[in-house]
């Protein structure tokens, strides 16, 4: 959304439109996006806060920090997904009941949730 909005897909755009203003961004993703970029696997055109700061600001983004309870119901997940960063977007998913809008086709396989893509 905020790196490669012509990436996204017809309905993660419409989607992102529709709720703009109530969209959720979890610490998790802005400590993935850091994490990357320091590995040399993500390019940003500016330092990783400024540009996930920018995306906030931006995009109405609200942040969600990840609770003591949401580490621990990624852990108690099915051992579906390796990923940390992603069993915690899960976790939030289901403990929001909200939809999460993503490309990755391992999060879908998961009962209870909604992917928009």
């Amino acid at each position: 959304m905020a790196s490669s909005p012509d990436q996204l897909s017809q309905a993660a755009r419409e989607a992102l439109h529709q709720f703009k203003g109530s969209l959720l961004i979890s610490a998790v993703s802005a400590w993935e996006i850091a994490l990357l970029h320091k590995r040399g696997r993500l390019l940003l055109p500016v330092a990783p806060e400024v540009f996930v700061q920018r995306a906030v600001t931006r995009h109405g983004l609200n942040e969600l920090p990840v609770t003591t309870g949401v580490a621990m119901a990624a852990v108690a997940l099915p051992d579906i997904h390796n990923d940390p960063f992603d069993r915690i977007l899960i976790a939030e998913t289901l403990e929001r009941k909200c939809r999460i809008v993503t490309k990755d086709a391992v999060i879908p396989t998961y009962p209870g949730i909604q992917v928009v893509w």
